[in-house]
C-alpha cells in the first residue's frame, strides 16, 4: 500500500526551501521524508518531530543544541546535518540524503556477513562514532536501523567491502532522555543492544557506544542478537548478567581473532573495554589485517606449487595483502604502515642443512626442553588467570547491610554498593541482588557489588487541583502514575476543564503504575440562584419554583420578622441544576416576651418596666396612682411590642 497518499505533507515546502517529494519511514519519534532543496537544486532527507515530542518544551531545546551540536561533526561517515528549523510548531532536521539501505535491511535480506564484510562496516562505524567522542557527544543508540549503507562504486551494496558505511542519529536519543523520566522508566537505547551500565544506573558515555559496536558486530557475524525475548526488561538485565557468547559458539569456523574482538567490546565492566570507539577501531584494523595475512599466507600454500627438482625459481615471490594502506586517510590510524607483504621463499637451502648429524640433535633437544618449558609456563598461566586466582562468590542475598560488611572483612573481598532497587517483600537495607552472583566466579580479594533494597517503591498523589488535564497527566506520568478521567461537576470557581478533585487524595502514598481518578469541572452550571433574604417564605417558594429549584426549610429564632428568610444556601448568584435543593433559613419572629404581674405597683414604675422589656404601655384613669388591674394579665407570653393597658386609680 503506497503510505504517502494519505500523508498531508507529501508535496508541502518547508520554510519556502525544501518540498517533501516523499515519506521514507516513520519511527518512534519522527517520520523522515526526502525532499528538493530548491534553493541548491540537491535532494536532501527531512526529519520531522512527532507532534508529541514538540509539546515538550525540553525536548524542542535538548533537540536544537543537539543538533548544532552534530552539524559541527565534518566526517565521510557521519550523515551531515544541513539545517534545522520549525514547520507548524514541530522541529526538523535537513541532512545529507544517502542513497541505499540501512544495515538492519541489509541483515534481514542477507541473514549474516561474511567476516571481511562485517569488519568492513564496523570499520567505517568506528570512524564515524569516534569522531563524534572526538567532540565530546555520545551516540548512545548504535544499532543497524542507525547505519546506512550507500551504493558502492563497484557496483551497488552487494560489494559491501566498497561500500560507503554511515551513521545516523548522533544525539537524538541524548535529547529523548534528558526529557523524559524514564519515558516511563524506559530506556532510551533499544534494548537488545544497550550497554550493562545503562540498564543499572542510566550512565552513558563512549564505552557504552562501544559495547552497543560490538553487539552489531556479533549480530553481522551471526544473524542474530546474543540477547532477545518479548520482555524489553528481561533482556536488559541479560546484559547485565550474562557475558556475550563466542561468535563461533553460533557459526562455526569463524577466526578467534573475531571472538577475542567481540568479547573485549563487550565486557560488561566498562573499565575492562577498550576506552572509546578510536580505540576499538585500532584492535578492528589490526584484526582485520591480520586475518587478510592469514588467507593471503593460506591461498600462497594451496596455490603455489612446490618448484621441479633442479628448476631455476625467483628467490622470492610476493604477494601484497589487502591491509592498512589500501583504506582511505580517515579510516587509518596515524602513522599506520602502507600495505605490508607476505613472503613466500623457495629455492633456498638453510646453511643449517649443511651441518652434521650432531648438531641437528643438539638443536632438536634443546629445541624441545625449550618447547617444554613454554608449555608448562602457558599452562600454569592460563591455569591461574583462568582459575587460579578466582574463588566462589558467597551468596549475600537477603543479608543485612551489617552482616554483608562483616563476611567482606571476614572472607577478605571488598564492597561496593550499587543504586539499590525497590522491593515489596525484601526489607529496607537488605540485599536483594549482588554481581557476581552467589557461586560465581570472583578475584580473590577482588569487588562484590550489592544492591540493597530500597524498601516498597511509592509515589505520593501530588496536588492536581486547578490543573488542566493534559498538565495534571503529565504530573502523573513523571511519578509513574496513571490518569483516569472520571465524571465532570459544575463548580463556581474552577475554570472548566480543570481539575476539581483526585482520588485517592493529595499525598497518597501508590505504588509504581496506579490509577489516580480525577474529577474535572464543567463550569458554572446552568440556574442562577436568586437572593432571597428578607422574602416572605411563600414568595420565596414561589420564586424558585418558577426556576426549577427546591426549597429546604430551617425554622430559626430571630429578631427578624416571622416567616421571613434570613438565609440561604447555596449563596445568590451560585450556578445550579434543576431540581437542586436551596435550603432557606425562615424566622419564627422574635422571643415572646413575659408580661409581669405589676398589681400594686406605682403606675409610673410599673410604665417604666413594661417599656424596658420592650413592650408598648397604655395607662388608663390617674397616672399618679397605682395599678389595680391589666391587660394582658401577669405571666401571660406576648410578642415585643405588644401593647399592654394598665389601669391605675
Amino acid at each position: 500500500m503506497d503510505t504517502t497518499v494519505a500523508d498531508t505533507l507529501i508535496g508541502t515546502t518547508i520554510d519556502g526551501r525544501y518540498r517533501i517529494t516523499g515519506r521514507v519511514a516513520r519511527g518512534g519519534m519522527a517520520t523522515v521524508y526526502t525532499a528538493t532543496d530548491e534553493r541548491l537544486e540537491r535532494t536532501v532527507a527531512l526529519k520531522i518531530i512527532h507532534p508529541s515530542q514538540a509539546t515538550n518544551a525540553h525536548f524542542v531545546d535538548r533537540f536544537t543544541d543537539e543538533a548544532k551540536t552534530i552539524a559541527r561533526l565534518t566526517h565521510p561517515n557521519v550523515v551531515a546535518v544541513y539545517d534545522q528549523g520549525r514547520h507548524q510548531g514541530l522541529p526538523y532536521l535537513v541532512m545529507e540524503y544517502v542513497q541505499g539501505r540501512t544495515l538492519r535491511d541489509l541483515l534481514t535480506q542477507r541473514r549474516r556477513l561474511s567476516p571481511v564484510e562485517a569488519l568492513a562496516i564496523l570499520e567505517q562505524m568506528l570512524a564515524a562514532i569516534a569522531a563524534a567522542h572526538r567532540a565530546g557527544l555520545v551516540h548512545r543508540d548504535v544499532k543497524p536501523e542507525n547505519v546506512l549503507v550507500a551504493e558502492a562504486p563497484s557496483g551497488g551494496v552487494a560489494n559491501l567491502v566498497d561500500a560507503v558505511v554511515k551513521v545516523a542519529d548522533f544525539g537524538l536519543a541524548r535529547a529523548v532522555e534528558a526529557s523524559s523520566a524514564d519515558e516511563s522508566g524506559q530506556l532510551m537505547a533499544t534494548v537488545a543492544y544497550v550497554a550493562p551500565e545503562l540498564v543499572t544506573d542510566g550512565h552513558a558515555d563512549a564505552r557504552t557506544d562501544v559495547y552497543s559496536a560490538g553487539i552489531v558486530l556479533f549480530e553481522m557475524l551471526t544473524g542474530r542478537v546474543p540477547f532477545d525475548g518479548d520482555d524489553p526488561v528481561a533482556v536488559a538485565w541479560e546484559h547485565v548478567d550474562n557475558d556475550v557468547p563466542a561468535p563461533s559458539s553460533l557459526v562455526k569456523g569463524l577466526p578467534k581473532a573475531l571472538d577475542d574482538l567481540t568479547a573485549r567490546a563487550t565486557r560488561r565492566d566498562p573499565g575492562a573495554r577498550p576506552t572509546d570507539a578510536g580505540a576499538l577501531l585500532a584492535e578492528v584494523q589490526t584484526v582485520r589485517d591480520d586475518l587478510g595475512a592469514a588467507n593471503v599466507e593460506t591461498a600462497l600454500l594451496r596455490q603455489v606449487p612446490p618448484p621441479a627438482r633442479g628448476a631455476m625459481v625467483d628467490a622470492t615471490t610476493v604477494v601484497p595483502a589487502v591491509g592498512a594502506g589500501d583504506r582511505p586517510s580517515w579510516a587509518r590510524l596515524p602513522n599506520q604502515a602502507a600495505p605490508r607483504g607476505q613472503e613466500y621463499t623457495a629455492g633456498r637451502i638453510p646453511r643449517s642443512a649443511k651441518r652434521g648429524a650432531g648438531g641437528t640433535d643438539r638443536r632438536r633437544i634443546l629445541l624441545s626442553a625449550a618447547v617444554a618449558v613454554m608449555v608448562l609456563v602457558v599452562i600454569g598461566s592460563t591455569w591461574w588467570v583462568t582459575l587460579g586466582r578466582y574463588t566462589d562468590a558467597p551468596s549475600l542475598i537477603n543479608q543485612t547491610k551489617a552482616q554483608v560488611e562483616l563476611s567482606a572483612q571476614q572472607q577478605g573481598f571488598e564492597l561496593f554498593y550499587g543504586d539499590g532497587a525497590y522491593s515489596e517483600t525484601i526489607p529496607k537495607d537488605t540485599v536483594v541482588s549482588q554481581d557476581p552472583a552467589p557461586d560465581g566466579k570472583v578475584v580473590k580479594g577482588g569487588v562484590i557489588t550489592v544492591n540493597l533494597s530500597l524498601g516498597p517503591e511509592r509515589f505520593a498523589v501530588p496536588d492536581l487541583a486547578g490543573l488542566e488535564l493534559a498538565a495534571a497527566r503529565g504530573e502523573l506520568e513523571q511519578i509513574n502514575l496513571k490518569l483516569k478521567e472520571g465524571e465532570g461537576q459544575y463548580s463556581d470557581t474552577v475554570p472548566e476543564g480543570a481539575v476539581l478533585s483526585s482520588n485517592p487524595e493529595t499525598g497518597t502514598q501508590l505504588k509504581r503504575g496506579a490509577t489516580v481518578t480525577v474529577t474535572l469541572s464543567k463550569g458554572r452550571a446552568p440556574i442562577r440562584v436568586p437572593d432571597l433574604n428578607g422574602k416572605n417564605i411563600n414568595d420565596a417558594r414561589r420564586e424558585l419554583a418558577e426556576l426549577g429549584l427546591a426549597a429546604v426549610e430551617r425554622y430559626k429564632d430571630s429578631d427578624q420578622p416571622k416567616d421571613s428568610v434570613i438565609g440561604q444556601t447555596p449563596k445568590a448568584g451560585t450556578g445550579a441544576n434543576k431540581d437542586d435543593q436551596v435550603t432557606l433559613d425562615v424566622s419564627k419572629g422574635p422571643p415572646l416576651v413575659t408580661v409581669p404581674d405589676l398589681t400594686n405597683q406605682p403606675c409610673q414604675q410599673a410604665k417604666a418596666t413594661l417599656e424596658g422589656m420592650g413592650l408598648r404601655v397604655r395607662v388608663d384613669f390617674n397616672p399618679n396612682a397605682f395599678v389595680r388591674s391589666q391587660q394582658p394579665g401577669g405571666n401571660t407570653q406576648v410578642e415585643p411590642q405588644t401593647e399592654v393597658a394598665i389601669q391605675c386609680f
